[in-house]
């Protein structure tokens, strides 16, 4: 593995649910990491259940949730880390404020159409919200408002993670965000390929 350091930096990906966020978040943090480069991931889910567990679904929570988010991924980008994030951050405005607070920031639209995102959805949750038994449903009852000037859009219908991932790698090492690639060693390959392992595709919220 490489050991060459650079500056912090945050990778917001945005998109709907089941879109593939934490799928490509997942794929991509092992990818770095392996190259050397500390690597946190910030998952909507998990930070909603250990963070932000008191916040509902209004527009007002989602805004706080972005908000609180956005502060932890300064810190780790101004500690030298990579934030990866993978939330849904419906709102552009808040998603744009948190780019303003960060700074050196990506902003990366996992684009999956909404009929194939309800095939994926393996929790129900779409069924729930067609079906009036669940509000506030990101896709169905409330909006998504997708960036308009992302740095990156991945495609996961047309893409595999790693296709996507790798994408998403190349702009940033083109745009100086992180060192280009070196011959990539076999423990490298091997330690991305055990990171993988165990990612489930689709599983994303």
């Amino acid at each position: 593995m490489t050991s060459g350091m650079t500056r912090g930096l945050t990778i917001w990906l945005t998109g709907l649910p089941s879109a593939g966020k934490s799928t490509i978040a997942g794929t991509l943090s092992a990818i770095i990491e392996a190259k050397g480069q500390r690597v946190i991931v910030l998952d909507g889910d998990e930070v909603r259940e250990r963070l932000n567990k008191g916040l509902g679904f209004s527009k007002q929570d989602r805004d706080e949730n972005v908000r609180r988010i956005a502060y932890v991924a300064r810190l780790l980008t101004e500690a030298g880390a990579v934030a990866i994030v993978a939330a849904i951050s419906p709102y552009r405005a808040a998603r744009d404020a948190a780019r303003a607070e960060i700074g050196r920031f990506a902003e990366i639209h996992v684009h999956c159409p909404l009929d194939e995102c309800i095939k994926r959805d393996v929790k129900g949750l779409y069924k729930k919200a067609l079906a009036g038994t669940i509000e506030h449903f990101t896709g169905v009852s409330d909006p998504y408002e997708p960036p308009q000037r992302p740095e990156v859009v991945i495609e996961t219908h047309r893409e595999t993670p790693l296709q996507s991932a790798g994408r998403v790698l190349l702009f940033l090492q083109e745009n100086d965000y992180l060192p280009a690639d070196e011959p990539a060693e076999e423990t490298e390959e091997a330690f991305v390929a055990e990171r993988l392992a165990p990612i489930p595709r689709g599983s994303e919220a």
